[in-house]
C-alpha cells in the first residue's frame, strides 16, 4: 500500500538498543571463524530481524516500518543536567564493534535505520508515532521501555516482543498507576536510578501515581503542596519542587524532533536477496543463512571453512585427549613452547609440587597450555623406579631439565609484563615460584573469575569448574598418591602419569579462562575481579609469607593453665551430676542431664543418644548450671587443642613463624577465610580466647600495631537502610550501643548501665544478621517473649531497617542474587525454598549486602596498603575481618598508623561516598593482645 502515510496504515518502530543488548545478554560470547571478531550480538540481532519479518505478515501487518537506534551518548538532556545516565555502565568492551554491524544488518534486510545526533531513540519513536496518530494512521512500538508508555492511546500501542504482550492504555495504568498522559507527571517525582533522574527523594511509583491521582497533575500537586498532612511528603516536595520539575523535563519525551525524512520513507520494502545473503556470508552466520535462503527461493551461498586463527579454538570445539600432552624433556622442546606462549601472549601455568604447604613444599614439575588440548608437562624432580629415600637413594628418573636450567628460560617470561599468566588459584603457584625468586606477574586467574560471578552458586575449585562448565570430569589425583600412610609425593609419580595428569590441569585452566574472560562484563562484574580479586591476590601471598611470630613458650603455658582450668571445671560438673563422666562425651552427658537428672528438652537421634548440641546446652543454660560449666569446659578444650597446641605444630621451622593461608574465594560475601591455621576463628568475646593473641609477638626492637574499623557494619547499615537517627549517632561521635539502648529502654546515656547497654549490642549487632527472637533469647539467656519484644520495639524505633530488610529480600527473589555498594554479586539460590531453608537464605541475603560491602572496604584498603607503606620499615602481617596487623620498627608506630588509618578511613572512595565516617581505631603492643 503507497502513497502518503494516512488512514489505513500502520507503522512499526522497533526499538533497536533493546535488540541489541537482548540478543547480547542471551548468547555466549561468539567470534567469527576467520578473525575472532565478536558477533554474538550481530548473530541474535538477525535471528530477531529475521523472526520479526516472518512472523508480520497478514491484515495486520505494518506498511511501514523503521528500527531506531541512539547515536552517541550525547544529547540535549545532557545539557540540561549534566548528571543525566551518568552512573551507566561503560559498554562492554566485546560489543562496542558490533554496534555498527547492526546497523548494517538492517540495511540487509531493507529495513529503514535511523538515528539522530543529540537526541535519543526515544525521541525519534515519539514523534513518528505521534506523526502517525495525527494523520489517521496506527503505530505499534515494539519495545518493553517504560519511558515510552507516555505515548499510548489514540492509535498508538506497544508490543513487548520478549512476552508477545501488547500494552494498551489498561496495560500503562497497570504499571504507572495512572493512564499514558501523566505518565511523566508520576516519573518526574518516582525519578530513575537507571537514567539518574533525580525525582523526588523517598518517593516511589506508588506514592506518585496516588498523588497524581489526587490532584490532577504535577503544577497542582506542586501549587498545593503545602496541603498535603504527611509532614515528611509536604516538605520533600516544597523543597525540591525544582528538582522534579527539572526531572519532568529529562522523562518528557520531545515529540518534535527534526527529522530528515517522512512517514513515506519507511514503507515495508521486500528484501534483496544478494544484499542480505551477501551480508549473513560474511558475517559468516551458516544456519541462518540456510534459512534465509529457504525463504527467499534462492542457494544458500558457501561460506568457507575459514582457516583457524591462532586463538579461535573454543574450549567445547576441542575433546580432552590426555595421550597428546606433551612431555617436555630437553631445553629445545622447552624454547619451542616459549616461542609458542609470546606469539599468543598468554599462557596457562600450573605447578606440581612435593605438598600443599607452599612455605615448604618443593617444585616437582610445571605444566603449561596456549590452546585447548594442547598442553605439556615440564617433569623437573621425579624420581626414578625403585629409588629409595630411606637409603638415601635419590636417583631421577630420565628424560627431565635440570631445575635450574627450565627456569633460567621460563623466569623472563614468566616476569614479562607482556604475557599474561592464567592459573586456578593463582595464589598458590605465585608462592610457589616467589620462592624460587621469581615474581610472576601479571597474572589472571579461573577461580577468582568465577568467583566474581558465581558467589554462592556452587564452589570454584578445579574439578566443580570443570564438570560444571566443560562437562569433563578431570584425572583424579588419589589413585596416583595413594591414601593413608601408603601415600607418596607427586616426586615418586612415574613421568608418563604424571604427564597426563599434570597437563590435563593446564589445558582445564586455559578453557575456563577462554569461557570465563569474556563472560565478567555481561554478567556486569568486571570492576568486582579487576578492583577487588585480582589484585589482593599479590598482596595476600607477600602477607602470607611474611608470616607473624608465635612464641612457643607462651603457648605452652597456656595449654597447661587451660588444662588445670578444665580439670577444675570437671570436678564442679562432677559435683553437679552427682558422679563422675567423660564430659567430653555427648552420649554420657546426655544421659546425665536428662535420663538421670530429669531435664526438659531431651531429643534423641538416630542413633538413640540425645542430642546435646551447643543450642541445646545454651537453652538448658539459662536455667541450670551443669550445662553452663560444661559450655564453659568446651570452649577451654576447643582454645586447648585448635590453638595452643596446634598453633605450635604451625611454627615454620626456618623462620619462627606462623604462616596462615587465606582463602579469597572461600565465603560467598567476599570475606576472607584463613587455613592451617584459622587464625579469623580466635574467639575475642571470652578472656581466655583473648590471651591467646598473647602468643602472638615482634620480632625484637619491632612492635605490632593493629588497626580495626570501628563497628563497619553498623555503619554500612545506617548508610544503606538510610537510617537518620544512626547516621546522626555516628557523625556525633556516640556511642551507638548506648544510644539503641536509650532509643528503646528510655533510659537517658547518663544513667546507661552496663548491662542495658550489652542487651542493645545484641540486638543491634543480632539485627544486622536478621536474628531472631529464639535466637536472641539464647545470646543475652532471657525469655524468648522477652527477646522478641525487643526486637519488635527496635523495628519500631528504626523503621528504616525493616524496610531496608523487606526490600532486599524482595530484590533477591525477583534476580536470584543481592549486592554490595561495590557491585560484588552474592546469589542467593534457596531464596524461594520452603521451611528452615528459607529463613536461612532470607537471613543471608539481608547480611550479604552489609558484610559484603565491609568486606569489599577491607579488600579496597589492603590493596592499597603496599603502597602507601612502602617506604615505612613497616609489613602487614594478618586480616581478620575489620583488623589489619602490622609490624612496624619501634620508633616508626605513629607514621604507620597515620598512613595506615588514612588508607583504612577512605577505602569506599572514590567509587562509594559513604554517608557516615569510617573510624579506625589503632593499637601498639609487644603481642597483639596489647596491640588490639
Amino acid at each position: 500500500m503507497s502513497g502518503t502515510f494516512g488512514k489505513g496504515h500502520h507503522l512499526h518502530l522497533i526499538d533497536g538498543s533493546a535488540f541489541i543488548f537482548r540478543a547480547y545478554h542471551a548468547l555466549p560470547p561468539l567470534t567469527r571463524k576467520s578473525d575472532g571478531l565478536p558477533i554474538g550480538a550481530v548473530a541474535g540481532f538477525c535471528n530477531m530481524l529475521h523472526r520479526y519479518v516472518e512472523g508480520n505478515t497478514g491484515p495486520d501487518a505494518p506498511t511501514h516500518v523503521a528500527v531506531i537506534f541512539d547515536k552517541g551518548s550525547h544529547t540535549f538532556r545532557n545539557d540540561m543536567y549534566d548528571k543525566y545516565k551518568a552512573n551507566r555502565e561503560a559498554m562492554p568492551e566485546d560489543l562496542r564493534p558490533q554496534i555498527p554491524l547492526t546497523r548494517t544488518a538492517t540495511e540487509a534486510f531493507n529495513i529503514a535505520c535511523k538515528e539522530k545526533e543529540g537526541f535519543e531513540a526515544d525521541d525519534i519513536i515519539a514523534t513518528l508515532a505521534v506523526q502517525a496518530r495525527a494523520a489517521g494512521g496506527r503505530c505499534t512500538i515494539i519495545s518493553s521501555d517504560k519511558d515510552l508508555m507516555q505515548l499510548v492511546g489514540g492509535g498508538v500501542e506497544m508490543l513487548d516482543a520478549m512476552k508477545n504482550k501488547s500494552i494498551d492504555r489498561d496495560g500503562v495504568f497497570e504499571k504507572f498507576g495512572v493512564y499514558p498522559d501523566r505518565v511523566v507527571d508520576v516519573q518526574a517525582l518516582a525519578g530513575d536510578s537507571v537514567d539518574n533522574v533525580p525525582g523526588a527523594p523517598g518517593i516511589g511509583i506508588k506514592t506518585a501515581a496516588l498523588l497524581i491521582n489526587e490532584y490532577g497533575d504535577l503544577d497542582a500537586l506542586l501549587e498545593r503542596a503545602g496541603e498535603i498532612k504527611q509532614p515528611k511528603r509536604r516538605q520533600t516536595l516544597i523543597d525540591h519542587a525544582d528538582q522534579i520539575r527539572l526531572s519532568r523535563d529529562l522523562v518528557k519525551l520531545d515529540e518534535n524532533t527534526p527529522l530528515d525524512f517522512t512517514l513515506d520513507d519507511l514503507e515495508v520494502r521486500d528484501p534483496d536477496a544478494d544484499q542480505l545473503l551477501g551480508f549473513l556470508a560474511e558475517m559468516e552466520f551458516r544456519t541462518l543463512s540456510k534459512r534465509v535462503a529457504e525463504v527467499l527461493g534462492k542457494e544458500a551461498p558457501t561460506i568457507a571453512e575459514a582457516p583457524v586463527a591462532a586463538d579461535a579454538p573454543v574450549a567445547a570445539d576441542v575433546p580432552f585427549d590426555a595421550e597428546l600432552y606433551e612431555h617436555v624433556s630437553d631445553t629445545a622442546a622447552l624454547q619451542a613452547w616459549i616461542d609458542r606462549i609470546y606469539e599468543f601472549g598468554y599462557v596457562a601455568v600450573d605447578t606440581e609440587t612435593t605438598g600443599l604447604d607452599d612455605m615448604v613444599a618443593q617444585l616437582v614439575g610445571i605444566s603449561l597450555c596456549v590452546e585447548p588440548g594442547k598442553a605439556c608437562y615440564i617433569p623437573l624432580i621425579h624420581k626414578a623406579r625403585g629409588s629409595d629415600d630411606l637409603f638415601g637413594s635419590d636417583d631421577l628418573a630420565e628424560g627431565q631439565i635440570p631445575t635450574e636450567e627450565a627456569l633460567r628460560l621460563l623466569t623472563p617470561m614468566l616476569e614479562d609484563p607482556s604475557i599474561l599468566k592464567i592459573g586456578q588459584n593463582m595464589k598458590y603457584d605465585s608462592k610457589i615460584f616467589a620462592q624460587l625468586g621469581i615474581n610472576v606477574a601479571p597474572i589472571d586467574d579461573t577461580m577468582l573469575l568465577s568467583y566474581a560471578m558465581h558467589a554462592g552458586l556452587h564452589g570454584h575449585g578445579m574439578d566443580t569448574l570443570s564438570e560444571r562448565y566443560l562437562s569433563h570430569t578431570p584425572i583424579p589425583i588419589k589413585p596416583l598418591l595413594g591414601t593413608g600412610k601408603s601415600a607418596i609425593t607427586f616426586d615418586k609419580v612415574p613421568l608418563a602419569d604424571a604427564v597426563k595428569y599434570a597437563a590435563e590441569d593446564a589445558d582445564i585452566t586455559l578453557r575456563l579462562w577462554q569461557l570465563f574472560k569474556p563472560q565478567l562484563h555481561r554478567v556486569g562484574v568486571t570492576k568486582v575481579y579487576e578492583t577487588l580479586e585480582r589484585p589482593l591476590v599479590p598482596v595476600l601471598a607477600a602477607m602470607e609469607r611474611s608470616g607473624v611470630k608465635v612464641d612457643r613458650d607462651t603457648l605452652s603455658r597456656m595449654s597447661n593453665a587451660f588444662a588445670q582450668k578444665m580439670a577444675g571445671l570437671e570436678d564442679e560438673i562432677y559435683e553437679l551430676a552427682g558422679r563422675k563422666f567423660n564430659v567430653g562425651s555427648p552420649k554420657q552427658l546426655g544421659e546425665i542431664l536428662f535420663d538421670e537428672m530429669g531435664l526438659e528438652g531431651g531429643k534423641k537421634g538416630k542413633t538413640g543418644a540425645y542430642a546435646t548440641g551447643a543450642d541445646v546446652l545454651e537453652d538448658l543454660a539459662t536455667e541450670h548450671d551443669l550445662p553452663a560449666r560444661v559450655l564453659d569446659w568446651r570452649q577451654l578444650s576447643k582454645l586447648k587443642s585448635t590453638y595452643t597446641d596446634a598453633l605450635q605444630d604451625h611454627i615454620n621451622p626456618d623462620t619462627g613463624r606462623v604462616h596462615t593461608s587465606y582463602s579469597i574465594a572461600g565465603a560467598s560475601t567476599g570475606r576472607l577465610a584463613s587455613t592451617d591455621p584459622n587464625l579469623q576463628n580466635i574467639p575475642i568475646r571470652s578472656e581466655e580466647g583473648r590471651r591467646i593473641r598473647e602468643a602472638f609477638v615482634a620480632e625484637p626492637g619491632k612492635a605490632l600495631v593493629a588497626l580495626d574499623y570501628s563497628q563497619i557494619e553498623l555503619r554500612i547499615l545506617a548508610h544503606i537502610a538510610n537510617i537518620p537517627e544512626l547516621k546522626q549517632a555516628f557523625q556525633d561521635g556516640i556511642d551507638i550501643h548506648a544510644l539503641t539502648a536509650s532509643e528503646m529502654f528510655g533510659v537517658p546515656l547518663d544513667e546507661m548501665t552496663s548491662d542495658v547497654r550489652r542487651q542493645a549490642k545484641a540486638i543491634n549487632f543480632g539485627v544486622i544478621y536478621g536474628i531472631s527472637g529464639f535466637g536472641l533469647a539464647r545470646n543475652l539467656r532471657i525469655p524468648r517473649a522477652e527477646a522478641q519484644g525487643f526486637i519488635d520495639r527496635y523495628f519500631e524505633r528504626f523503621p528504616g531497617i525493616r524496610t531496608y530488610m523487606n526490600d532486599t529480600k524482595a530484590f533477591a527473589k525477583e534476580h536470584g542474587f543481592v549486592q554490595t555498594l561495590f557491585g560484588r554479586k552474592i546469589h542467593t539460590p534457596e531464596i524461594s525454598a520452603k521451611g528452615p531453608r528459607a529463613g536461612f537464605a532470607q537471613r543471608a541475603a539481608i547480611n550479604a549486602p552489609i558484610q559484603g560491602t565491609a568486606a569489599d572496604v577491607i579488600r579496597r584498603a589492603m590493596i592499597r596498603m603496599p603502597h602507601a607503606i612502602k617506604d615505612l620499615p613497616a609489613t602487614m602481617l594478618l586480616q581478620v575481618h575489620d583488623e589489619l596487623l602490622f609490624e612496624v620498627e619501634k620508633g616508626a608506630e605513629d607514621d604507620l598508623i597515620a598512613a595506615a588509618r588514612q588508607v583504612m578511613e577512605n577505602a569506599a572512595d572514590p567509587v562509594v561516598k559513604l554517608d557516615v565516617k569510617l573510624d579506625v581505631d589503632a593499637g601498639v603492643g609487644a603481642s597483639w593482645a596489647e596491640a588490639h
